[in-house]
């Protein structure tokens, strides 16, 4: 299955951050242009305060960042929406009387934390400032 919590993070502050007016800012608007469910939206942003990228306007109404979107990198986003992403797993239950079953969590192991961290240094290196840049 395929995670897109960052990808919904990074739309739901992409519309924060290009919004004239945060008091319009709500989950219902947000859903619309996800496609998704308010609740959804609501259980995101709950991820995003937690993380303080993001903030209510005034007391529950309107959304806006803590942050500029210059000074949000990706890896943020993603910690935020889903601590504990991992690309990649490792099947448990191999077979260790046969020879690839014994050994494949051995040779995978190092291969995928590589991979993670490939991946990690990449999205640390590109804000959301960079995103949004592409939409105009």
């Amino acid at each position: 299955m395929v995670n897109n919590r960052l990808a919904v993070g990074i739309h739901i502050l992409s519309i924060v951050a290009l919004s004239k007016d945060a008091e319009q800012v709500t989950s219902e608007m947000i859903a619309g242009s996800i496609n998704t469910n308010p609740v959804v939206v609501r259980r995101m942003c709950g991820f995003l305060k937690k993380a303080n990228l993001i903030k209510p306007k005034h007391k529950n109404r309107g959304l806006m960042l803590v942050k500029k979107p210059a000074e949000i990198n990706l890896l943020e986003i993603l910690r935020a929406v889903d601590p504990e992403n991992e690309l990649f797993s490792i099947h448990s239950g191999t077979n260790s009387a046969c020879d690839v079953g014994r050994n494949i969590e051995s040779a995978l192991k190092t291969v995928f934390e590589e991979v993670q961290e490939e991946s990690e240094r990449a999205l640390a290196s590109k804000t959301l400032q960079q995103v949004i840049g592409q939409f105009r």
